[in-house]
């Protein structure tokens, strides 16, 4: 049995879960924190959206069946929060999803939490232009460095359209990054 399988067997069981979701919290909360947070861009959003995604992943682990890995299943559940989190937040603002993702890369300009320089704002506001598939394949591929069959499991699409969805994203920061300000 391999420690994942361990750990998921141990979160099944009443007698040892509240130990094991503590590992697992320990173990992911990072990874999964910057993973939202390249979603949801604002570090308070991204902790409430992180919170959620674990108590979901708490109240789920009986129906994980193992068919994909522990994390790729988790970041799948993290995808979907903040990404139903973005929709909600646009409809309570009464604005478009364009609106808000413009609205959250301005802001980040005034994050304490954000710590980039003048090209990652500017890389910023590119991703904010592109669609939410193409934005979420860069952010995996670009930023975490996943592989594309890890992409495919959590986005459950195929490795060919994200491919071609991770080109197009590309090509569309280039040609903004090299826009005349």
């Amino acid at each position: 049995m391999s420690a994942e399988e361990s750990l998921v067997f141990e979160l099944k069981d009443k007698a040892t879960q509240s130990k094991a979701f503590e590992v697992l919290v320990n173990t992911y909360k990072e990874r999964l924190y910057w993973h939202i947070r390249r979603i949801v861009l604002d570090h308070d959003d991204a902790d409430d959206v992180l919170q959620n995604t674990f108590i979901k992943v708490y109240r789920s682990i009986d129906g994980f069946k193992g068919e994909s890995k522990l994390y790729s299943w988790m970041y799948r559940i993290g995808t979907n929060e903040a990404l139903t989190f973005l929709k909600q937040k646009s409809r309570k603002l009464g604005v478009s999803n364009e609106e808000l993702q413009q609205s959250l890369v301005e802001n980040l300009q005034s994050d304490v939490y954000f710590e980039g320089d003048a090209i990652q704002l500017k890389l910023q506001k590119a991703l904010a232009t592109l669609p939410e598939k193409q934005k979420l394949v860069f952010n995996m591929k670009y930023f975490q460095e996943m592989k594309y069959e890890e992409i495919s499991q959590i986005l459950e699409t195929s490795v060919g359209g994200l491919k071609a969805s991770y080109h197009l994203a590309v090509k569309k920061i280039e040609s903004y990054l090299t826009e005349p300000d």
